[in-house]
């Protein structure tokens, strides 16, 4: 960078004219499950598909072609794709009776399951909702195949084990997809045993240790909801375990606690009561639900704030999925507390997602030193948002929805990221959003207008912001003392039009200079 650049190249270097093509520092991901995206993409990945018939169809095609499978696992499911959001284990039955099957939907906040998985799980119309979850029913109290939350464990803790050869094939997948993408360091945002996925430290650590970790990696250490404050213990040794394996490019050093759960299935933890609670747009038939109900907070808020000041103490970032303004509410309640107790430590606490955030805690965040950690690629119209989500906000709640301009107005620091493979993790497709609240490709009406970010400003955040938050203080930016994480665009999106954006492919992305994906 600058004059003194040439003063260090001599015979071997190589020297790559960008042709008019954009260079910009390499993107980082500040919320993705790259080794779940990438046991997905080696099994029944249905993400690529759009509707039910063509689900049940690739469902029964990969049965077929993998008869020695004890179970149909993988998913990828769109909720909008059913009534409500419902599928059924009926409609599984018909391709797939044989054997148990598994399919998380896309956010990994529900589970889609046949006959035989239920039957094997015990589940029955006497089996009673957990705490944190619910079992979909019909009017005779019958399960339908669709599990909520914490509902999802009375399957997945039958499933078989995944082995270390397979999770070490699914984080090189997801690392080549991610680098092809341009990304050169991420925030696994689920380090542990959760959600129906199983324990993913160790992989981490055989990469690191072997040197196939190309890629800087943040780990999220997982909170068990079940359990207290005596898992920190746990936290600090796997630390310590991280820290020693490899170059460093392993940091299992933040803790990701899940405050509640989604809009579209009523988990996400709202202020004031979802609308429409009688049960309407759910499968025919289907049993009221709670008359009035506004969502779930997995961790009990009363000791969230003692929780968070004890990791914080210890060192820990906190990395929150907070959907619901509910659930902001208390992750910044939480933070203040720790605050109050601890002083500014400066470990970069960030809140996820930020669907639905309260006008009144936007001014918050600044406040605290809390990041507003942005999923961009969800702020747009699209069927699961208006079939599913603005029908239960209403409309005053639904203009709430993902404020990333007033955030980084009220001095909020931005990072952004995927949630892979919820959503896509095309850094490209993201900022698309986020700049034009359109989805990529679409002409449709901005979801929210106002709240527009400008390119420069969201490529700032999948750049400087997500590098701070996953503390690489070495990347995110293009100057002298810094890592040579880069990425060449095959053109400059600064120089198009806005609806173009999306258009942007990733030429060459290189990882301290060296190149990991050429095109």
């Amino acid at each position: 960078v600058g004059d003194e650049a040439r003063e260090l190249a001599g015979p071997g270097t190589e020297r790559i004219d960008l042709a008019g093509r954009l260079l910009v520092p390499g993107f980082q991901d500040s919320h993705i499950h790259a080794v779940a995206g990438g046991l997905e993409l080696g099994s029944c990945d249905l993400s690529a598909l759009g509707n039910a018939p063509d689900y049940l169809a690739a469902i029964g095609a990969y049965a077929r072609a993998h008869p020695e499978r004890p179970w149909i696992t993988g998913g990828g499911w769109s909720l909008e794709a059913f009534p409500g959001g419902l599928p059924t284990a009926a409609a599984l039955d018909a391709v797939v009776s044989d054997r148990p099957v598994f399919l998380p939907n896309r956010d990994h906040h529900g589970a889609w399951v046949n006959s035989r998985a239920l039957e094997l799980a015990g589940v029955t119309r006497d089996t009673p909702d957990p705490v944190d979850g619910r079992i979909e029913r019909d009017e005779h109290g019958m399960p339908t195949g669709m599990l909520q939350e914490g509902a999802v464990r009375f399957v997945e803790k039958l499933l078989p084990p995944v082995s270390a050869e397979e999770f070490d094939a699914a984080l090189d997948r997801a690392q080549s997809l991610l680098h092809s993408l341009g990304i050169t360091g991420w925030q696994d945002a689920l380090i542990g045993a959760g959600l129906g996925l199983p324990d993913n430290f160790d992989v981490y650590l055989r990469a690191a240790a072997s040197g196939r970790l190309t890629a800087r990696v943040r780990g999220a250490l997982w909170w068990d909801r079940e359990r207290g404050a005596e898992q920190i213990e746990r936290f600090l040794e796997r630390r310590e375990a991280g820290r020693a394996a490899g170059d460093g490019r392993f940091d299992p050093a933040t803790v990701k606690i899940m405050q509640d759960g989604i809009i579209e299935n009523r988990t996400a933890a709202l202020t004031a009561p979802y609308l429409d609670p009688c049960g309407c747009g759910g499968h025919p038939g289907a049993a009221p639900r709670p008359a009035s109900t506004s969502g779930l907070s997995f961790v009990d808020p009363a000791k969230l704030g003692e929780y968070v000041a004890q990791l914080d103490r210890l060192g820990f970032q906190v990395h929150f999925h907070a959907l619901g303004d509910r659930a902001v509410r208390e992750a910044l309640d939480a933070l203040e507390v720790a605050l109050a107790a601890n002083g500014l430590l400066g470990h970069r606490h960030h809140l996820a997602h930020l669907q639905v955030v309260h006008p009144d805690d936007v001014r918050r965040f600044a406040a605290l030193g809390a990041t507003a950690n942005i999923q961009p690629l969800w702020a747009c119209h699209e069927p699961q948002m208006d079939e599913l989500a603005i029908p239960l906000l209403g409309p005053e709640r639904s203009s709430w929805q993902y404020p990333f301009k007033s955030l980084l107005a009220s001095g909020a620091d931005l990072a952004a990221g995927s949630d892979w493979p919820v959503s896509s993790p095309d850094p490209m497709q993201g900022m698309h959003v986020a700049v034009n609240r359109v989805a990529p490709g679409e002409q449709a009406e901005p979801l929210i207008a106002s709240e527009q970010l400008t390119l420069a400003q969201v490529l700032t955040a999948y750049t400087a912001g997500s590098a701070r938050i996953n503390h690489a203080d070495e990347a995110g930016r293009i100057v002298p003392g810094m890592l040579a994480d880069l990425v060449v665009l095959d053109r400059d999106p600064f120089t198009a039009p806005t609806y173009e954006i999306h258009a942007a492919r990733v030429a060459a992305t290189f990882v301290a200079g060296q190149p990991v994906f050429q095109a």
